[in-house]
């Protein structure tokens, strides 16, 4: 069929109307549709016009649909025009309406209704659902899990332009929770899948516990999908049963990465995951990796992890975990063999913060510029950790924190002390579609208690690198002992700033400034240390899972050479 000419005239709402209207598309000189297909959609348009006049407070509107001159919702569905020229819709919305009565009851106190549900304000089908669903939805928060909609009365009277509105909810028995029924799961106990949702059986009925028990099953990670529904039915003595539908994932997985820079080299990751290790949501994970491969940062490094951890050991939020790992670093200033083993509980306080405590044993050799050392250590770490983030990977928004403090207790080779670190980092977007992000990171470190010839040389602090100043060699701040010779610090402070611009879809433009401290003594000072910065541009190309990051930077303050240049190749954001 050949493209029809199509009218459209209305009053108001013009634009909304006519995008809403189905015979838009097939108007298209390329349209390949039927005259009975045009004759269907303007049937069908009535009523879609008529739903966006009301949702807009027009309760006494006119529709009229010419095709050929002649009304559409008179054309015979089985008696199909041959050809179709024309194609009128004519749209009278009427006055807009306001709401005469406003009354829905019963509700509890502080229902949280739209402020637009009075008398006097306009009327539409949209703050009419709304105020059902705030009143149902307070009635759901008190325990009435059944609340719902009893009865309505909508009265349009057009000679004065109001529309009076009486809904009756009905909200039912006030329940309990009563049993979470699993179905679905093939490996992992039902009673564990109960203890790790964490449904309090018993209690009053509330909404925001169901959503808390499907986090805490997919945070164990044991589920591909997880569904919870409320039973149909009531159970004896008001008790409402949960329904939880679970499909589990493959028990084992593996993965790889890599990174590159023109100093660190290359560097190779990879770990064998079990997620579900004797039915129970125990998760074992074997990860290994090698850093520095053809780079010029001292040697390569090798790392063996072993992670054994538990969900909901000790309450739904608190897992037990206990990591075992073996290194050898060969460093610029120093190298390190060790051997540490920790055990601990992690709890998820909310979805956004999380805390972690621990008791440890470490055993290391080291060598540095003050000859060959070994010590052991009792450890006692703690961590809290905030993530206001849109996205772990690539934020534009929120931010994040991090804390971790490490008090350890001599067995030999050095005196008590602790270790602390704080990473902070904060995301801003501007422009209304974001397509600038402003990123910047803040880093706190310090080592109390032994001096830099007794500490550890693996827990003390350098900078330079891509983690902490970029354009710089790894770890080429440290504190100088003269002759060439450098330790590392007892304090750190790192600094960076990110202006990223989006150029495509997938593409952005970054610019970016590190600046770092590394001092002698506990409290940074400029007498007790040095800084050093560097700056540089990026880009990054967005593959939906992370973005690909390539950044070239050089030292501020030295001239431009190409041997000063520094190449940094990774996946994900640097921060």
């Amino acid at each position: 069929m050949s493209a029809f000419d199509l009218k459209f005239t209305s009053n108001a709402l013009s634009d909304e109307l006519s995008d809403t209207s189905l015979l838009l598309p097939l108007s298209d000189p390329s349209s390949t549709a039927r005259a009975q297909d045009v004759v269907a959609a303007a049937q069908a348009d009535y009523a879609r016009l008529i739903s966006v006049m009301y949702d807009r407070g027009f309760f006494a509107p006119q529709v009229s649909i010419l095709i050929n001159g002649r009304e559409a919702a008179l054309l015979s569905p089985v008696r199909p025009i041959d050809q179709i020229r024309t194609v009128e819709v004519r749209v009278s919305t009427g006055p807009a309406f306001k709401f005469g009565r406003a009354r829905i009851a019963p509700v509890p106190q502080n229902a949280g209704l739209p402020d637009a549900f009075i008398s006097g304000e306009t009327a539409t089908t949209r703050i009419l659902k709304d105020t059902v669903e705030a009143g149902v939805t307070s009635w759901r928060a008190l325990g009435y899990a059944k609340a719902g909609l009893a009865s309505q009365s909508i009265t349009a009277r057009h000679g004065a332009a109001r529309l009076d509105a009486d809904i009756q909810l009905d909200p039912g028995p006030q329940l309990r929770f009563g049993s979470l029924r699993v179905s679905g799961n093939t490996r992992m106990r039902s009673a564990r899948i109960a203890e790790i949702a964490g449904l309090p059986k018993d209690k009053i009925f509330d909404p925001e516990e169901v959503d808390r028990a499907g986090t805490r099953l997919r945070r164990s990670g044991v589920f591909a999908s997880i569904s919870l529904t409320e039973a149909e039915n009531i159970s004896l003595n008001d008790r409402l049963d949960i329904e939880a539908q679970v499909t589990e994932s493959k028990p084992r997985r593996f993965g790889f990465g890599a990174e590159l820079s023109t100093q660190e080299g290359l560097g190779l990751s990879g770990f064998w995951l079990h997620r579900n290790l004797l039915g129970g949501g125990e998760r074992l994970r074997l990860g290994a990796e090698i850093m520095g491969i053809g780079g010029t940062t001292g040697g390569t490094d090798y790392e063996l992890t072993l992670a054994f951890s538990r969900p909901a050991t000790f309450g739904s939020d608190t897992d037990f975990f206990t990591n075992a790992v073996i290194s050898s670093l060969n460093e610029p200033n120093f190298s390190s063999d060790r051997v540490s083993i920790e055990a601990g509980v992690h709890r998820y306080a909310t979805p956004e913060r999380e805390y972690s405590l621990g008791v440890g044993y470490t055993a290391a050799n080291t060598m540095d510029t003050f000859g060959t050392r070994s010590y052991r250590i009792l450890t006692l770490p703690l961590s809290a950790e905030f993530d206001y983030r849109d996205d772990d990977l690539n934020a534009t928004k929120g931010y994040y924190a991090k804390a971790s403090l490490t008090p350890f207790l001599n067995l030999r080779g050095t005196t008590n002390g602790a270790r602390g670190f704080i990473d902070t980092r904060a995301y801003r977007s501007l422009g209304a579609d974001k397509r600038m992000t402003f990123a910047v990171r803040g880093q706190l470190g310090f080592v109390a208690g032994p001096s830099l010839r007794n500490a550890p040389a693996d827990l003390l602090f350098y900078s330079g690198g891509g983690g902490t100043v970029r354009g710089h060699n790894y770890q080429s701040l440290g504190v100088d002992q003269g002759n060439w010779n450098t330790i590392g610090g007892a304090s750190f402070i790192g600094l960076s700033g990110e202006v990223r611009v989006k150029t495509g879809e997938n593409l952005s433009v970054v610019g970016f400034y590190d600046t770092g401290f590394v001092g002698s003594k506990v409290v940074p000072r400029n007498r007790s240390g040095n800084w050093h910065s560097g700056a540089g541009l990026g880009v990054r190309y967005d593959t939906g899972i992370g973005p690909i990051r390539f950044d070239v930077a050089a030292p501020v303050g030295t001239p431009l050479r190409a041997k000063n240049v520094k190449l940094y190749i990774g996946i994900g954001q640097s921060f």
